[in-house]
């Protein structure tokens, strides 16, 4: 009986060591290589806001996923704290083209409901770079800021 016993635990221990040995081979099978998902993110506010920033008392934040070898950004927006009658009217990333800190819309959110979710088409490539590079910013524009309600730098994580 304690033969047939350890032969069990033995059997038992090579099987569990066997199955987290598969488990590891499989999920890292190449531990050198770099995921092409890099993590952006950013957090808006009305201080962030360039050239001049406002006063809006809305907050919010950007996240996002880009693929380097897709170029594919997905990304989720949310905003809170805007006044009942300074709703959003128009958000979107920009791309930084001007000394001041500002650029041309970019990408623009397909809504404006929080949370906002989004998937883009392939990028350009150079956009890929640009955004990498600190390049891009989120913006929510209200009918008292037109130019910009709040604002967020989006960096690497």
């Amino acid at each position: 009986m304690n033969k047939k016993n350890t032969l069990l635990s033995l059997t038992t221990l090579l099987a569990l060591g066997l199955s987290f040995t598969a488990c590891m081979t499989e999920d890292n099978e190449n531990p050198n290589t770099i995921s092409p998902i890099t993590r952006l993110t950013a957090t808006l506010n009305g201080v962030s806001e360039k050239p001049t920033s406002t006063t809006s008392p809305a907050t919010g934040t950007f996240v996002g996923n880009l693929n380097t070898t897709t170029r594919v950004l997905s990304y989720t927006v949310t905003y809170q704290g805007f006044p009942a009658n300074d709703q959003p009217v128009a958000g979107h990333l920009h791309k930084v083209t001007q000394a001041n800190g500002t650029g041309p819309v970019d990408i623009p959110f397909p809504s404006l409901t929080s949370p906002i979710i989004a998937t883009t088409s392939p990028l350009a490539q150079s956009k890929v770079d640009s955004m990498l590079a600190g390049f891009y910013y989120a913006n929510i524009h209200t009918p008292r800021f037109p130019a910009g309600a709040i604002r967020g730098d989006i960096k690497r994580r």
